[in-house]
């Protein structure tokens, strides 16, 4: 029993650290796309880092993406950028690829 108890504790730590790094490829991923969207509204440095965050914390009020989408669409359309929803999903896109590859190396 002790290899099969071996096991299934090997695979609950993979489990926890697999979901732990999706968590931070997601958080990191909020941070670029917030960067992104802050540089198209002309945000200074400060306002640009307190965006971010705010990208970051946005991401937290509903399950999946849609609450970051429309935050980010919100905001960036508020502040006048001529912009599509389309464009806000692909800028997020490309965030998650380049968060993934800053944090463990895959593209």
């Amino acid at each position: 029993m002790t290899t099969f108890n071996d096991r299934e504790n090997a695979f609950e730590a993979k489990f926890a650290r697999d979901e732990e790094m999706a968590f931070r490829i997601i958080a990191r991923r909020n941070r670029l796309v917030g960067n992104w969207a802050a540089g198209l509204m002309g945000l200074t440095p400060e306002e640009t880092d307190a965006y971010a965050k705010a990208v970051v914390q946005a991401d937290f009020e509903e399950s999946g993406d849609e609450d970051v989408v429309r935050k980010l669409f919100g905001d960036l359309v508020g502040s006048g950028v001529d912009i599509d929803e389309g464009k806000v999903r692909q800028a997020l896109s490309d965030a998650t690829v380049e968060a993934r590859r800053q944090l463990i190396g895959v593209e």
